[in-house]
């Protein structure tokens, strides 16, 4: 591994989220609370999570030649993530979502991102990839992916994917240059057979993973690795909107692993920049800062960010009252 820049590939949208208090039980007009146009597309929330808290990252994607991909775009710049690989494809459509989210923070996805983009590689800039720290591909675009992660083997990059319900069935293709395969809850259930979680996760592991998890939202994440596995429970949070948790997850879990931290270090930074994601409405409002990441992780387990995390980044000092808190829970 020979830096710490990640690179991200994958799906840019652009996101129209609304609250409201409950779905209704049938159809029927409902007035919004809350409104947001922002930038969505796993990938590129997760190379905007990573760019918030001051990662280096840049994004391989494709949009449209609209005015929805020029939103997109900026939504992206203004959060510090290095556009200069998201290409304008000529008479493509951007892809676009409505996101309903409930008085629960639970959400209903409405996605049109069915538009037929050039599927070639050729033009990705590979050499990048050398001085790389990771590379995340959320399975949206696989010419993309195969050559991207292809570069990466070469060189000893780590590889990640996150599999979800959309991109899921192409696991199979990419697994022999998957190094890291993190699951949502129901990605695993539909796409890895077996008996319990922990069965299933070894499973994987015997097709040449070096780690495979599954996160489970308020259930936390559970993995198992070539050193053993693992639970990281939740954080617990007030939660408004769990729209681009996963996303979040995926980056900081990158982010962290580019830093050289453990597996269950990386599990537990991902885990509390998910939660925070979620205080606020919409994929990217409420993405942390380092600084708002290490206060979190003082306050909830009296342990900041890992030195190795972002080296540079200011630390916070443990209150009294988290050492007093640390010292009682120890054995």
């Amino acid at each position: 591994m020979t830096g710490n820049t990640i690179i991200v590939v994958g799906h840019t949208a652009l996101d129209r989220v609304y609250r409201i208090d409950a779905f209704p039980a049938w159809p029927t007009k409902v007035a919004a609370h809350d409104h947001r146009e922002e930038g969505g597309g796993s990938a590129a929330n997760a190379a905007a999570a990573i760019a918030v808290p001051g990662g280096e990252v840049k994004l391989w994607s494709r949009i449209g030649d609209d005015e929805t991909g020029a939103k997109a775009r900026r939504a992206l710049q203004q959060a510090g993530v290095d556009v200069s690989s998201v290409v304008a494809c000529e008479g493509a459509k951007t892809p676009t979502a409505a996101v309903i989210v409930d008085g629960k923070g639970e959400r209903l996805v409405i996605s049109e991102d069915g538009h037929t983009f050039p599927m070639e590689a050729e033009w990705l800039p590979l050499g990048a990839v050398a001085s790389a720290g990771a590379v995340l591909s959320d399975l949206s675009w696989l010419e993309g992916t195969r050559a991207a992660f292809a570069a990466a083997r070469a060189v000893d990059v780590p590889t990640i994917v996150d599999v979800d319900l959309g991109g899921g069935i192409l696991l199979d293709r990419v697994i022999d240059l998957t190094d890291y395969a993190i699951f949502s809850a129901p990605a695993f259930e539909k796409f890895v057979a077996g008996g319990d979680d922990g069965a299933r996760l070894a499973s994987l592991l015997a097709r040449g993973l070096r780690h495979a998890g599954v996160t489970r939202g308020a259930g936390g994440y559970t993995w198992r690795g070539a050193q053993g596995g693992g639970q990281q429970s939740a954080f617990k949070v007030p939660v408004v909107d769990t729209t681009g948790a996963g996303d979040v997850f995926h980056g900081i879990f990158a982010l962290a692993l580019a830093s050289g931290l453990s597996d269950a270090e990386c599990a537990r930074v991902a885990s509390a920049a998910a939660a925070l994601k979620c205080r606020r409405l919409g994929a990217r409002l409420g993405l942390p800062t380092a600084m708002e990441l290490d206060a979190f992780l003082l306050e909830q387990t009296g342990e900041g960010l890992a030195e190795g995390f972002l080296p540079g980044t200011p630390r916070l000092q443990p209150s009294v009252e988290s050492q007093r808190v640390c010292l009682q829970s120890a054995p």
